[in-house]
């Protein structure tokens, strides 16, 4: 992993690259693909953080963070979560750490709003991304999402 990785804002000079970016087409059933994630982001503008990750002036992958949304339901807000709703890492870039640091940079902005742990979900069997997120701490709640396992990193 080289020291130049960074995030950036979706905006009108980047759109067209976020969308570009595709994972491996065995990956397609496990993630949904970045203009979905944009058409999300639009509906939920008060949640949802999606970002660019760049390596140098280079595009490597997309996430889109989930911030503060109370999974109560109630109002009390008993269950404030925060975490990564999207990770898509192009089919060319995997492997080198990039994962990692959106996974890191998500976790960096959910602490600096006070949030100790982050929630993510993913997609069981040997060919998903549960060891990657087992292998960052990531523990299974017990809880499912549809068919997707949740599970959360605690933030120190």
């Amino acid at each position: 992993m080289t020291t130049s990785l960074r995030l950036e804002e979706i905006s009108t000079t980047n759109i067209d690259v976020a969308i570009g970016l595709k994972v491996r087409p065995d990956q397609d059933h496990l993630v949904a693909p970045v203009v979905k994630s944009l058409a999300e982001a639009y509906v939920y503008p008060d949640i949802a953080w999606p970002r660019l990750i760049l390596d140098g002036d280079r595009p490597v992958g997309f996430l889109m963070a989930f911030l503060d949304i109370d999974f109560a339901g109630d109002g009390t807000g008993t269950d404030i979560r925060s975490g990564l709703w999207r990770l898509n890492i192009a089919a060319g870039e995997q492997g080198r750490g990039y994962g990692r640091f959106a996974v890191e940079t998500v976790a960096a902005e959910i602490r600096r709003r006070g949030g100790t742990r982050l929630t993510t979900t993913w997609h069981p069997g040997a060919d998903g991304p549960e060891g990657f997120y087992l292998g960052l701490g990531f523990r299974p709640t017990g809880e499912t999402s549809g068919d997707q396992t949740v599970g959360e990193l605690e933030l120190r």
